[in-house]
């Protein structure tokens, strides 16, 4: 009995996290291990407040469907279709994300979800937890 409540458990928080994934996200913050490695001094917080922002009007954008395809690719202001599209398979598993290639199905990226909600999508990469992305849902 115990077993079969656990695998029910098991099964609902993949389900979870499958469902919670699908639609458009923005990327809102791409954190590298470089930048996490390196601490701002204050003079250099109190230069970029000062410089205002540094927004490019591009956006970059990751897709999941329910079908376990998705695309990504970059959305310059004023274009309807971006630039660079990228197809992908995908398959959640608990919370791990498996990027696939769509043609063979090899895995080519992992991720470990770290936060689903609503409005954000924070992952990290597998191999190297100091690579955080943070997306924002778009619809």
């Amino acid at each position: 009995m115990k077993a079969l409540v656990l695998f029910f458990l098991v099964g609902l928080s993949s389900s979870i996290y499958g469902q919670g994934i699908i639609g458009t996200w923005q990327l809102t913050e791409d954190q590298t291990c470089l930048k996490a490695q390196f601490e701002k001094s204050e003079t250099e917080k109190e230069l970029e407040k000062s410089m205002g922002s540094t927004q490019t009007g591009v956006a970059k954008l990751i897709r999941f469907d329910k079908k376990g395809s998705g695309e990504e690719g970059i959305f310059s202001v004023g274009k309807k279709k971006g630039a660079g599209m990228t197809s992908f398979q995908y398959d959640v598993k608990g919370n791990e994300l498996f990027l696939k290639d769509k043609k063979s199905g090899i895995i080519t990226q992992r991720f470990i979800i770290d936060e689903v909600t609503e409005s954000t999508l924070k992952i990290h990469n597998a191999l190297k937890d100091c690579e955080v992305k943070i997306f924002s849902r778009v619809k």
